[in-house]
């Protein structure tokens, strides 16, 4: 590796573009996970295609890791940058290439907006269906690259069922298209297999969107609860009965107090659990459904059922969930947002197990959960400023996920591993498993510099750290690979 070579030809094709002063690489340091950080060597902002192209060639010449950034607002530090590393950031890449109406389509740059592509095809009767909660500020190509979610994701899907064709770059500069304009391709799913690859396989340069139709009709219920295992009974009642609302999400009492001082989303502060439930359909089947739902959250004990069906109260009643996270960020210096998923019928077992946790750690947790497809958000208050209590929330937050995969779940929902999840995904998967994980990233990236370190640990590390989170800062690990068995 020759940083200064490197840097001499990054400054000369660059310019400005490339930044190398302290004060200007310091909003680079982290994403949203903000509890770790690192100064990169350099952040380049390319503006076309041709100049991340250039890049990639001068870091695989010279041997320089690569870590792409979308917008930052990751949760798992799969941003993170890399001490002696470019951190090329896509953000300037932010066009709408293309709406296609006739096939349902848009093609866009990676720095595009989540939200925006919605508002771009919001006069077509059209918008794109994953919506994070950060969507107005998230980029397409982060979304690719952690396989986003978002509220809708219940009835809609993730980014992978959103994303008809990727067009990426790997690290020798060859430009490849995978997908098209129709949601099935033929032979191996390689655009799958890039959303939720989390910049470890290759640069993402355009994406194929699908558009989805606006429904005609919509409802948004909140139904309020004495208990959280009254209303993950009723998650499981909804679910059961066959119907598959557009989301649903429930909020604890803590997640519920934070949001309602923060928004003034009308919610009831003496529940202990909240549902919130959209519908969306042709008016007779949204008003049929809704009395279903209903029904559900009677008989499941639910005392209180608030049914919004303007748009002006539909958004109030979602105000507060989209808030949740930085409004329970009012409520301590710091909070540490895990991301697991269970199976629904294990929620009760799994909060007993989360507060059972917390006093033990003496933290606070609030509590956000996808309840339609079983993703978890405990989010763990604490203060960095307190000597050792970062690293006792990080113990904490990797016993839930460990928890996860015990009744069968998952370590990652919707914020993918990272550097966070690196423990816990010693729970989750096999040695097989993990060196089948290192055979696919060699075969794109067999130098290793794009990302390294994320994503996936290394079999020393699993076997060393028995399954236990270990700071990610420490993680190293960036050689080729040539020898698999020294990982």
């Amino acid at each position: 590796m020759t940083l200064e070579a490197a840097r001499t030809e990054l400054i000369n094709f660059l310019g400005p573009d490339l930044i190398l002063d302290p004060a200007g690489k310091r909003p680079y340091e982290t994403d949203g996970l903000t509890a770790i950080r690192e100064e990169p060597w350099a952040v380049a902002l390319p503006r076309t295609r041709d100049a991340v192209l250039r890049a990639l060639d001068i870091c695989k010449r010279h041997q320089v890791p690569l870590v792409p950034r979308g917008a930052g607002t990751g949760l798992s530090g799969g941003a993170r940058p890399i001490k002696e590393g470019l951190l090329l950031s896509l953000a300037r890449l932010n066009r709408i290439l293309d709406i296609d109406l006739a096939n349902g389509v848009a093609r866009v740059e990676p720095g595009v907006r989540n939200l925006a592509i919605s508002e771009a095809v919001a006069k077509h009767g059209l918008f794109y269906a994953p919506d994070p909660s950060s969507q107005i500020a998230c980029s397409i190509g982060g979304n690719v690259a952690e396989n986003a979610g978002g509220v809708h994701c219940l009835k809609y899907g993730l980014t992978v069922h959103n994303v008809t064709g990727i067009t990426f770059a790997t690290l020798d500069g060859v430009v490849r298209t995978v997908g098209g304009l129709g949601t099935d391709p033929l032979g191996i799913d390689l655009r799958a297999l890039l959303c939720g690859s989390e910049g470890l396989l290759g640069i993402v340069l355009e994406v194929t969107v699908r558009l989805t139709p606006l429904p005609e009709n919509k409802a948004v219920m909140l139904g309020a609860f004495h208990s959280l295992a009254d209303a993950g009974n009723a998650v499981a009642h909804i679910i059961s009965s066959g119907l598959i609302p557009a989301g649903l999400e429930m909020m604890d009492r803590l997640a519920i107090k934070a949001a309602e001082d923060f928004v003034h989303a009308g919610y009831p502060l003496d529940a202990e659990a909240l549902l919130i439930c959209e519908l969306d359909g042709l008016a007779l089947e949204v008003e049929s459904d809704r009395e279903r739902v209903e029904a559900c959250m009677r008989a499941d004990g639910a005392y209180r059922i608030d049914v919004a069906t303007d748009a002006v109260s539909q958004q109030r009643l979602w105000a507060g969930r989209k808030a949740a996270f930085p409004a329970v960020g009012r409520l301590a210096p710091d909070y540490y947002c895990m991301d697991g998923t269970i199976p629904r019928v294990r929620l009760a077992e799994v909060l007993d197990h989360i507060s059972a946790f917390s006093k033990e750690y003496g933290l606070p947790v609030a509590i956000v959960f996808l309840a339609g497809d079983g993703n978890l958000h405990p989010l763990i208050l604490y203060d960095a400023n307190v000597p050792g209590e970062l690293e006792k929330v990080e113990e904490f937050g990797s016993r839930i996920l460990s928890q996860c995969v015990a009744v069968g779940g998952a370590v990652s929902g919707e914020h993918g591993v990272g550097i966070e999840k690196l423990g816990p995904m010693c729970d989750q998967f096999t040695s097989a498993e993990l060196e089948q994980f290192f055979r696919l990233k060699a075969a794109f990236d067999p130098e290793n510099l794009l990302n390294p370190g994320k994503a996936i640990p290394t079999l020393q590390r699993c076997v060393e750290a028995g399954g236990m989170h270990v700071h990610g800062g420490r993680e190293g690990g960036r050689e080729p690979f040539h020898h698999l068995e020294r990982f």
